[in-house]
C-alpha cells in the first residue's frame, strides 16, 4: 500500500536505507558534545547601517584546514542557550544534518528581540524606496549581518544560505529581496506571506482564536531592553480549551480578562479586521520580484499556519521571476515537522515511510550543498511533492501539474455526492440550525493548545451533529487524484446577516479496513473519516477582503471561495466525502450570524440561524477539483 519513491526514483530506496542505518548519529544527550568538539562558539553584537546591533552566535569548525560556507537563521524567538560556554544541547535531525556536514551556522536575535538592540515591529513591511539609513527592513538588517559574517567570520567561502521556519521563514523569504552578492541559496519553510487573507490568524477574513490568542500571550509583551529570557507563560486554568474560550465570550473579553492592555499587536489586530493599508504594507507576495538566489520553498500539506505562505510564496516567486531557480516541496507535515520528526506518522496516520529524515537528506541537503559548497548535480524537480493517499513522493516539473482537469463534484439529494450535476428544477435545499452558543467542535481532543494532528483527524465524531451537512459520494470503483486548489461553489441562504461557512473535504475509508499494531494510539482505521482539506470564508467577505457586506436574510446568496492545494489520491473502495457548517470553534472564533464589527461585539449580539444550502439545476451547489487524468 505505501511507497516511497516515483518509479524515477526507486533506486534510491536502498541507498536511503543504508545511509540511515550507518549513518553517525548524535543523539540528544551527546549533542553539546559533539558540537564541542568540533566547533568554537562566537558571539557578536553585529551593526546594522543605523547603528543598531544584532546580537548573533556563530558556531565555526574547529578544523581551518578548508572553507565553509554558512547557514544564517534569523529568529524572533531568541538563540538561546546564550554564554561563550553555553552549547546547544539538544538538535532536531535537520539542525544535526548541517553540524555533521560541516558548515559555518549563525543564528541571530532579529532586531528588538531577546538580545539584539532596536524596536521589534510585527512582520516589519518592506520599504521599496529606500533613501537614507535610517530607511531599514528585514532585507537591509540581512544584508548588512551577511556583510559582516563574510567579512569577519574565519575559514569561510563567501557564500551564504539562508533558512527559517514559520516567522524565521519570513525573515528567510525577505534575505532573497535585495539579497546580498554573497547570498546564493535561500529556503523559506512555512513562511509568513500575507497574515489578512490566509496565514496564521486569519483565512477567509475569519479569525483564528487559540492561534493568535496562544501565540500573543506568550509573545506579544513589550521588550524594555535586550534580555536573555524574554519569554511569558500563561495559565488557561483548564486542559479544555473549548471550554475556556467560550467562557471568554467575545472577542473584546480577551484584553480585558487577561491581557490587560499589556498585549499591544492583539489589540492592533482587533483595530484591524479586514483588509486595509495596514495589511498591505505587510504582504510580503508583491515583493518578491527580481530574485536572484536560488529558492527552495518549503511547506506542510497538514500546516494549519502557513500552508498558504508555502504555496504562495512559491507562486510569486515563479510568476515574477521566470529565470530564478525555484524549487517546492510539500511533504505529509504539520507546521515545522519535516525538521523535528521522522515525518512517518501524524496521528493515526501512516504515511509509510520517514519522510522528513528522506526530506532533509534527499532535498534540502543537495539543494545547500550544490549552491554554496559546489557539491553533487543539482537533480532536484520543480516541484518535490507528497502524494497523500497513495502516500509516495512525486517528482514534477510544475505545480499544479499541468494534467489536471476540473472537475466539479455536486451535493445532491439525501446526502449524496456526484460527478453528475443535479437536474431537479425545484429550489431544493438541505438545511441545519447554527447555534453559537453550542458550536461544532474543531477537534475532538480536550486541550488548550492545538494538535496538528487535527488537520487529518477522523472527522465521525462531527457528522453526527444536526448542525453538519454531511455528503458522501458511493464507494469509488476507480482511484480519483486530486491536485492543486479547488474551489467551493454554494448557493446559501441565512436567517441571520452574516455567516461563517467552512467545508471539509475527507477521505472515507472503507469499514472493513483493519488497525496495524504499529498504529500510534491503535487508531480505528475501519470507516476512519480523514480530513484532507478544510477551510473557513467569513460571510460577510465574500466579495472583497476589504469591503464587509450583510446577508439579506433568507435570501439565496452565491458564495465562492478557494481552498489550498491538495496532492491526495482517494483510492478504489473508499468514498469521498464533504461536511459543510458554520461553526469550528475554537480554531474560528465565533460569528454572531449578525452583521457587526466581531471585534467590538457583545454578547446580546450573537444569535442562532438557519442556514440552507441549496442544490439544484439553477443552484447548483459544487466543488471545483483538479482531477489528474
Amino acid at each position: 500500500m505505501f511507497t516511497l519513491f516515483s518509479r524515477s526514483q526507486k533506486g534510491i530506496g536502498l541507498i536511503f536505507c543504508f545511509l540511515f542505518l550507518s549513518m553517525t548519529h548524535v543523539t540528544s544527550a551527546q549533542d553539546s558534545t559533539y558540537i564541542r568538539q568540533h566547533y568554537t562558539k562566537y558571539e557578536y553584537q553585529i551593526p546594522m547601517r543605523d547603528g543598531v546591533k544584532l546580537f548573533t552566535t556563530v558556531y565555526v569548525p574547529k578544523d581551518k584546514s578548508k572553507t565553509y560556507p554558512i547557514i544564517l537563521k534569523r529568529t524572533p524567538y531568541s538563540v538561546r542557550p546564550y554564554g561563550l560556554d553555553h552549547y546547544i544541547n539538544r538538535m532536531d535531525n535537520q539542525r544535526k544534518r548541517y553540524f555533521q556536514e560541516g558548515y559555518i551556522i549563525a543564528y541571530q536575535d532579529v532586531r528588538g528581540r531577546n538580545m539584539s538592540e532596536g524596536t521589534y515591529v510585527n512582520v516589519r513591511p518592506y520599504i521599496e524606496h529606500k533613501r537614507s539609513n535610517k530607511d531599514i527592513d528585514e532585507t537591509t538588517d540581512t544584508y548588512d549581518t551577511v556583510d559582516w559574517l563574510i567579512k569577519h567570520i574565519p575559514a569561510n567561502n563567501k557564500r551564504v544560505g539562508v533558512s527559517g521556519i514559520s516567522y524565521p521563514g519570513f525573515y528567510s523569504s525577505m534575505a532573497a529581496i535585495d539579497a546580498h552578492p554573497a547570498v546564493k541559496a535561500v529556503s523559506p519553510q512555512a513562511p509568513v506571506s500575507k497574515w489578512m487573507a490566509g496565514d496564521d490568524f486569519f483565512h477567509n477574513g475569519a479569525f483564528l482564536l487559540p492561534h493568535a490568542f496562544d501565540f500573543f500571550m506568550r509573545f506579544g509583551h513589550a521588550r524594555v531592553k535586550p534580555m536573555k529570557n524574554f519569554h511569558f507563560r500563561f495559565d488557561h486554568g483548564t486542559p479544555d480549551e473549548y471550554q475556556f474560550f467560550l467562557n471568554m465570550g467575545p472577542l473584546p473579553n480577551a484584553d480585558k480578562k487577561y491581557m490587560k492592555g499589556e498585549v499591544a499587536f492583539w489589540n492592533t489586530l482587533m483595530q484591524h479586521g479586514q483588509w486595509d493599508d495596514f495589511w498591505a504594507a505587510r504582504n510580503i507576495l508583491p515583493h518578491l520580484k527580481k530574485i536572484k538566489p536560488a529558492m527552495l520553498v518549503v511547506g506542510g500539506w497538514f500546516d494549519t499556519e502557513n500552508l498558504y505562505g508555502a504555496l504562495h510564496t512559491y507562486a510569486a516567486i515563479e510568476k515574477n521571476n521566470p529565470k530564478t531557480q525555484n524549487r517546492l516541496v510539500m511533504g505529509p507535515w504539520s507546521h515545522g515537522e519535516w525538521a523535528g520528526k521522522n515525518g512517518r506518522y501524524l496521528g493515526g496516520i501512516d504515511f509509510g515511510s520517514r519522510t522528513a529524515e528522506y526530506y532533509t537528506e534527499f532535498i534540502e541537503l543537495p539543494f545547500f550543498n550544490y549552491y554554496l559548497k559546489g557539491r553533487g548535480e543539482m537533480k532536484l524537480a520543480e516541484a518535490n511533492v507528497f502524494e497523500t493517499g497513495a502516500n509516495r513522493w512525486q517528482f514534477l516539473d510544475s505545480w499544479p501539474p499541468k494534467n489536471r482537469e476540473k472537475t466539479n463534484l455536486y451535493l445532491r439529494s439525501r446526502g449524496g455526492l456526484s460527478f453528475r450535476a443535479p437536474s431537479q428544477t425545484q429550489k431544493a435545499y438541505d438545511e441545519y440550525v447554527s447555534d453559537p452558543e453550542n458550536p461544532v467542535p474543531f477537534t475532538n481532543e480536550i486541550r488548550h493548545w492545538y494538535n496538528p494532528a487535527f488537520m487529518l483527524e477522523d472527522q465521525r465524531f462531527t457528522d453526527r451533529r444536526p448542525d453538519v451537512l454531511v455528503y458522501q459520494t458511493d464507494i469509488l470503483t476507480d482511484s480519483v487524484t486530486v491536485a492543486g486548489p479547488f474551489t467551493a461553489t454554494l448557493y446559501v441562504s441565512t436567517s441571520g446577516t452574516d455567516s461563517d461557512w467552512i467545508v471539509k473535504l475527507i477521505d472515507v475509508f472503507p469499514d472493513t479496513l483493519s488497525t496495524p499494531k504499529s498504529n500510534p494510539g491503535h487508531t480505528p482505521l475501519g470507516g476512519y473519516e480523514m480530513l484532507v482539506r478544510g477551510d473557513v470564508l467569513r460571510g460577510k467577505f465574500r466579495n472583497n477582503l476589504a469591503k464587509p457586506e450583510p446577508f439579506v436574510p433568507n435570501q439565496v446568496t452565491k458564495i465562492q471561495f478557494q481552498l489550498q492545494d491538495i496532492f491526495h489520491s482517494f483510492r478504489k473502495g473508499h468514498r469521498i466525502m464533504v461536511q459543510i457548517q458554520s461553526t469550528w470553534f475554537p480554531m474560528i472564533d465565533r460569528n454572531p450570524q449578525k452583521f457587526v464589527n466581531i471585534y467590538q461585539a457583545k454578547d446580546e449580539d450573537f444569535q442562532k440561524a438557519t442556514q440552507r444550502i441549496y442544490r439544484s439545476a439553477k443552484y447548483d451547489s459544487h466543488l471545483t477539483l483538479g482531477v489528474l487524468k
